[in-house]
């Protein structure tokens, strides 16, 4: 995945991030979520090693080896930032305390379903803490390439993995767009910049509704 893609995945979904939010981001493209946070936003970000107030991620020169997310890369800590033991760190996760975890996924599914570890003939370690963010966390946000490195779409009618949960997606966000799972099935809220509903409808294997104003300006532009 090119960085231009990364990182409108990301800024996107720095977008969802409200003022007070304890906010967890999953390894991988999530963490760079740090980096677009608005200034004027004021989130916590905690790590499940055990960290609450981490900052964007450090440039080569101010790499501190004593200080890295759950994905072992290296992060920053903000003044007020605070650490903790795991056994905490997942109390917080359980008692139901992180507001919105991103995470990234192999598969969802147009029912909120998510599969994000299990990978048909490769070995993986488990299902790690992925589980315990999607069931505990308030808001959950899938960031993700729209499509496998094959093409193949990643958004399904049904998934076909090992689950990490059930209906627990509040929202996805790819280079292509943003879906939201309503109580009444996903639906295509809006268009990546570049994006339209032709290649969308090409990528996407779930059934979905799209939002009244992109209809409109299908119709407009088919004038």
């Amino acid at each position: 995945m090119s960085s231009d893609i990364r990182g409108l995945i990301a800024s996107r979904v720095a977008k969802e991030l409200k003022n007070g939010d304890l906010v967890n981001l999953g390894i991988g493209l999530p963490t760079l979520v740090a980096n677009y946070i608005p200034e004027e936003v004021q989130v916590y970000l905690q790590s499940e090693n055990g960290m609450i107030g981490m900052g964007p991620s450090p440039d080569e020169e101010h790499v501190d080896s004593d200080l890295f997310n759950a994905g072992g890369n290296p992060v920053t800590i903000l003044p007020g930032g605070v650490f903790f033991d795991t056994a905490l760190s997942f109390a917080i996760i359980r008692g139901g305390h992180v507001d919105i975890t991103v995470l990234g996924a192999l598969e969802v599914d147009q029912h909120g379903n998510l599969a994000s570890w299990s990978i048909p003939g490769k070995f993986t370690p488990g299902i790690g803490g992925a589980m315990d963010l999607v069931a505990g966390a308030k808001r959950v946000v899938v960031a993700m390439e729209h499509t496998t490195k094959k093409g193949e779409p990643k958004i399904l009618k049904d998934c076909t993995l090992p689950l990490t949960a059930q209906g627990r997606v509040s929202m996805i966000v790819t280079e292509l767009a943003v879906f939201e799972v309503k109580a009444d099935g996903l639906w295509l809220t809006e268009l990546q910049p570049g994006a339209t509903l032709d290649e969308v409808r090409q990528k996407t294997a779930a059934d979905y509704q799209i939002a009244a104003e992109l209809q409109r300006e299908e119709e407009t532009s088919a004038v």
